[in-house]
């Protein structure tokens, strides 16, 4: 390869640098502005590919192209595919594509930061992003606690769920970035991340987000513990149970759900949640083989499945979502979608299995925080949170030694 000339070296360090700000900061600018993390994450993509592609082009697009030869992502690409055909049935096609249109940018650049960024982030940035974290998790609990002061001053809509965004976004980034600051000796930079997610996360009003923390945790500490295949065949089981129960979620909750429960969860309105999982989950039944079309869960009480239900089950069809991911994989995808994602996420598990400790129990809690809160929350298509699971990877590849992989003789068979 040729050597770099100094202005081209140069121009590489300015925009890894300015890629690394981005990527650092995402969780802060969460905070100021709870829908930037596309954004924000667009930039960092941006910075890192035109520096690789400054530095080799060819090495960059063999880097871009590489993970998409593995099984893995061809089970993502034909879910993918699967969705795009689905816009043939779909009764608002414009619907469809203005929802493809918002997630597909956000999951493309969040796909190139992960393959472009590790090994070119500037050594600053870890650090600047414990700092972010520092700050989010703190102006998350003050301005809660100044019946939002800053929501105020910043000229924002003063409503407690403001930060539900930035706190779920704290969950998914803080355990990958603090593995890197452990793995760099700044293990007081790491237990501070991991505080300061945890005073903003604990003190938001999101029980989605309180959840995620709780299963990130306990999956890290189960994966540290059990045996690899324990580990591995416990968050094997989440997963396939995530799926499969979905549909019929709401049914579930309604029989097992303890009113005593109801009132302590009164803030996360656990009552309605369960009443559109019942809704969404009986226009599942009535259609589980192709589904209603992707993106239609923003005007599911048109669809012609929805007519087809009974009058008090369409009631909540018109919320927006489920409130459920995997259900509305289920709802807008039918079947295939769903066998699709689960086939996705067990070859996902299956790398995951070949990662050396620490760094596999910590993808695992990565793993358990993003399907609890995507069992309970938002949209599945919402750039944001693609973002956010863009940055978390991100982290979870750029640390030292990332890619280690198992061996019979390294690990044992356990």
């Amino acid at each position: 390869m040729k050597a770099p000339s100094a202005r081209s070296a140069g121009a590489q360090s300015r925009l890894y640098a300015a890629g690394g700000v981005c990527l650092a900061v995402m969780p802060l600018a969460m905070v100021l502005a709870n829908r930037s993390s596309p954004a924000v994450i667009g930039l960092a993509a941006l910075a890192f590919l035109a520096g690789r592609l400054i530095e080799d082009r060819s090495a960059a697009v063999r880097q871009i192209l590489a993970p998409l030869s593995n099984p893995l992502a061809g089970a993502a690409l034909a879910f993918l595919a699967w969705s795009v055909v689905s816009f043939a049935w779909s009764p608002f096609p414009a619907t469809s594509l203005r929802v493809a249109g918002e997630f597909l940018p956000t999951l493309a650049a969040a796909y190139l930061l992960c393959c472009l960024a590790p090994g070119r982030i500037p050594a600053f940035a870890p650090r600047l992003g414990a700092a972010s974290i520092a700050l989010a998790g703190l102006l998350i609990a003050i301005d809660l606690a100044s019946d939002l002061a800053l929501e105020r001053a910043l000229g924002h809509r003063a409503a407690a769920f403001v930060h539900n965004r930035p706190a779920l976004t704290l969950d998914l980034v803080a355990g990958p970035l603090a593995l890197v600051l452990w793995r760099q000796r700044a293990r007081g930079l790491a237990a501070a991340t991991l505080i300061f997610t945890a005073l903003g996360v604990l003190r938001s009003i999101s029980g989605a987000a309180q959840l995620g923390l709780i299963a990130g945790l306990a999956m890290f500490a189960a994966a540290r513990l059990l045996p690899r295949r324990a580990g591995i065949g416990l968050a094997g089981l989440g997963l396939g149970l995530a799926v499969a129960l979905a549909p019929v979620e709401g049914d579930l909750l309604t029989h097992l759900m303890p009113e005593a429960a109801h009132e302590r969860l009164v803030q996360s309105s656990s009552r309605a949640r369960v009443a559109i999982a019942r809704s969404f989950g009986a226009a599942v039944a009535a259609d589980p083989w192709r589904g209603a079309g992707y993106g239609t869960s923003a005007r599911f009480a048109e669809t012609p499945v929805a007519q087809a239900l009974v009058p008090e089950m369409r009631v909540l069809l018109g919320v927006g979502h489920p409130h459920n991911s995997f259900l509305q994989v289920w709802v807008e995808l039918g079947l295939p979608g769903a066998f699709l994602a689960a086939l996705t996420l067990m070859l996902m598990l299956a790398r995951i299995a070949r990662l050396y400790q620490p760094d596999r129990a910590a993808a695992l809690g990565l793993v358990a925080c993003a399907v609890a809160i995507a069992f309970v929350e938002h949209n599945g298509w919402a750039a944001w949170w693609t973002a956010g699971l863009g940055a978390a990877i991100t982290w979870m590849r750029a640390v030292p030694g990332a890619g280690a992989v198992l061996t019979p003789e390294r690990d044992g068979s356990a």
